[in-house]
């Protein structure tokens, strides 16, 4: 069974940075496994906010509201996938979820992990 665990999430001044972290467990051939960070509120509901394939090209797509202050990045080996989160704003606060999607499309998900952007 496929398990993820979030960790990283916590409360940060507007324009700080913070990185979260998954850790997959279950997991046999993590590579095949599309990563992705989602986020939600109970005003926006719940967003993607990027994800990068498995592949050796670590290709990676980035909604435009964080594009240029989050970068994704994965460690197959370790079977992890972190999100670095710069310049943060009110707006960033969510609770931020990490999924893995397989090749016949299931995916799972982690608990979550809370960010709050708070002067």
């Amino acid at each position: 069974q496929v398990q993820l665990v979030e960790s990283g999430g916590g409360l940060v001044q507007p324009g700080g940075s913070l990185r979260l972290s998954c850790s997959a467990s279950g997991v046999s051939a993590f590579s095949l496994y599309v990563m992705k960070w989602y986020r939600q509120t109970p005003e926006k509901g719940r967003e993607l906010v990027a994800a990068i394939s498995g592949s050796a090209y670590y290709g990676t797509t980035y909604a435009d509201s964080v594009k240029g202050r989050f970068t994704i990045a994965r460690d197959n080996a370790k079977k992890t996938v972190s999100l670095q989160m710069n310049s943060l704003k009110a707006d960033d606060t969510a609770v931020y979820y990490c999924s893995a999607t397989y090749t016949n499309g299931k995916e799972y998900w982690g608990q979550g992990t809370s960010v709050t952007v708070s002067s």
